[in-house]
């Protein structure tokens, strides 16, 4: 099969970045679907990965987020057959969905949306997996909950999703950050009720928004904004947190809980857990009822290392908005 991997950790301008690779076709374990990859997304994971994980002696397949159709199935397979269309987010600890073929655990895979083309749904489950986390597993939210989010990163792909499930599964106020118009009125699309600009002085401008405080935080981008989440944040507030950070004391003083997020979790420790399947089949309810959206807003292809080394360098810039989608066939 061909898939597309790297060997060493180099910057995406370099044409070995990402190499077209010739592999054995897989052959899938005793819960494993064997997927036919249609359509696959790049998410900073992809980009953190080939830029600082060694691939060891083998080349490494990378990619997380694929939307296919089940092709094959393990012995011991029980919620899929043959030619269901699927979407899914994967797991850290095998070869990755950047390939004409791929492996995936039963448990962390759901039904595709009806409603979403195969593109269309590869841009979903990463991040809806993190975002529900996030909100429903960690903050126990749910359609009673009050009080204020404040949504960093709002216009990324978690950012996006975490803005639709805040105001369409609980009673939050949402508010999200954005410093592009264009972003702005992405993040006002996906449902916040306040944009501010991060870039123009975090805390003072969500105190005003919100003078009493927030009691939430999400937070891709903390390393620098624990000095502002202390001040924004009220007494016992939470954070969730999905990069990496080393000193949160300056929330102490408020007895500040941080919650960390990392999607794989479930897949790594928790194998044969099937919350990540009842989570994208739930999700693909609200997409199909309309109550969610997709969040893909470019789309590239054919799936090869030159597409993907495009993928990897927008998603570098940090400048995309929504979900960035690669098809296998252009």
């Amino acid at each position: 099969m061909h898939a597309v991997g790297y060997r060493a950790n180099l910057p995406v301008s370099d044409p070995d970045a990402l190499l077209d690779l010739d592999l054995p076709d897989p052959v899938p374990g005793p819960h494993d679907l064997l997927v036919r990859v249609h359509a696959v997304s790049v998410n900073p994971a992809d980009v953190q990965m080939r830029a600082r994980s060694h691939p060891g002696h083998e080349p490494r397949v990378l990619g997380f987020d694929a939307a296919g159709v089940v092709a094959g199935i393990g012995a011991q397979v029980t919620r899929f057959q043959p030619g269901d269309e699927i979407y899914y987010a994967g797991s850290m600890h095998r070869s990755g969905s950047n390939a004409e073929l791929h492996l995936v655990d039963e448990h962390i895979v759901g039904h595709k949306p009806r409603s979403l083309t195969m593109s269309q749904a590869a841009a979903m489950p990463l991040t809806t997996i993190t975002a529900w986390e996030a909100l429903f597993d960690h903050l126990r939210l749910d359609e009673a909950s009050q009080g204020t989010l404040l949504v960093m990163g709002a216009p990324g792909g978690v950012g996006s999703m975490i803005t639709q499930l805040a105001r369409k599964r609980t009673g939050l106020t949402v508010i999200g950050t954005a410093s592009r118009p264009e972003s702005a009125t992405w993040v006002r699309d996906m449902g916040a009720h306040t944009v501010v600009n991060h870039r123009l002085g975090l805390a003072d401008q969500v105190l005003a928004a919100a003078p009493d405080g927030v009691g939430y935080v999400f937070s891709p981008y903390s390393a620098h904004n624990i000095e502002e989440y202390a001040k924004l944040l009220t007494p016992r507030g939470h954070i969730v947190a999905i990069d990496d950070v080393h000193n949160i004391m300056p929330l102490k003083m408020k007895s500040i809980t941080w919650h960390w997020e990392l999607m794989f979790t479930r897949p790594i420790y928790e194998p044969a857990d099937d919350y990540q399947h009842r989570l994208l089949e739930a999700a693909a309810a609200l997409i199909d009822a309309g109550t969610l959206r997709t969040t893909m807003t470019r789309q590239l292809g054919p799936l090869n290392a030159a597409t993907l080394r495009e993928a990897h360098r927008l998603v570098e810039s940090g400048a995309t908005i929504g979900k960035l989608v690669v098809t296998v066939a252009d």
